[in-house]
């Protein structure tokens, strides 16, 4: 990438910044970079493609492993395909409006970061491959989060079941096809349910997300002696976010479908074959240094 100068690169990123600044809830990879096409279009250089993959735009590649320092230096998270500033990332933008400094800066944290890791492998060649693996990453990601979009209604809530089974719960349960009265699942930390706390559960798997008049409406059902679990596909609202923070006698535990499939995946093994078939997973395995991806 050696026609790309740094003041381009702060140029690029800074773009990514101001996108994600008007986003601050994160945004999917995908639309940052469509999005930063339109307001820092890409030269002539990087709209080609690579010789021997010329389905592979140079432009997207060139953002990717851009956002590898900025990564490092604490002021970007990614996960599973979003992108999010932090605050020392707000901060930064804000301090080096210059884009090569701001740049320079990004690299200067990098390499402090990169001085305390005990491997010493070719980085360029392991920024590639970070950037190839946050590509396969968000690929999986995405179609996994489609599948689970698409899934029936009951089979959402049949997961969910599954999901509090294999994480050591006894569901004793599960509302049948027809009004639920608001709650879908009921399980217990014991067989017999003496011992508490009980467990409501109230699954949404509509894309839009949970507001707090939700989170009021299952916090209503709760009795004494009862916790409450909400799963919600779409996510929360930061009003319904806070208005579950702010419980003290009635805890309630918020789930979205980023923490259910990371659930999911943690306790994979002892979840039911019966509902591990409405969401089979199979690790698939990259040789990258851990300390080093992006």
């Amino acid at each position: 990438m050696a026609e790309i100068t740094k003041r381009r690169t702060g140029e690029l990123i800074r773009g990514v910044f101001k996108i994600l600044l008007d986003n601050p809830e994160g945004m999917a990879a995908r639309s940052v970079l469509e999005r930063l096409r339109t307001t820092v279009p890409p030269t002539e250089f990087e709209a080609s493609t690579y010789p021997k993959h010329p389905d592979i735009p140079r432009f997207e590649k060139i953002v990717r492993f851009s956002t590898i320092g900025p990564v490092k230096a604490g002021w970007l998270t990614k996960d599973k395909g979003q992108w999010f500033l932090t605050d020392p990332g707000r901060k930064a933008f804000e301090k080096f409006t210059d884009p090569e400094l701001f740049m320079r800066e990004a690299g200067r944290l990098y390499r402090e970061w990169a001085s305390e890791q005990p491997s010493e492998v070719e980085e360029a060649a392991v920024a590639d491959a970070a950037t190839t693996l946050e590509e396969a990453e968000e690929a999986a990601w995405s179609e996994i989060e489609e599948f689970i979009g698409a899934m029936n209604p009951y089979d959402f809530q049949d997961l969910v079941a599954g999901l509090i089974r294999g994480m050591g719960y006894h569901v004793s349960w599960v509302s049948p096809p027809g009004p639920d009265q608001g709650i879908d699942i009921i399980a217990h930390t014991d067989p017999l349910g003496f011992q508490g706390p009980r467990i409501k559960v109230q699954v949404k798997r509509r894309v839009d997300r949970t507001t707090i008049d939700g989170i009021r409406s299952l916090l209503a059902l709760l009795g004494e002696g009862d916790v409450g679990l909400f799963v919600s596909m779409g996510g929360f609202t930061r009003d319904a976010e806070n208005e579950a923070r702010r419980q003290e006698t009635r805890r309630i535990t918020l789930i979205d479908v980023k923490k259910l499939f990371d659930l999911w995946v943690e306790h994979y093994d002892k979840i039911p074959e019966a509902q591990r078939r409405l969401l089979p997973l199979r690790p698939i395995h990259f040789l990258i240094p851990a300390e080093r991806a992006a």
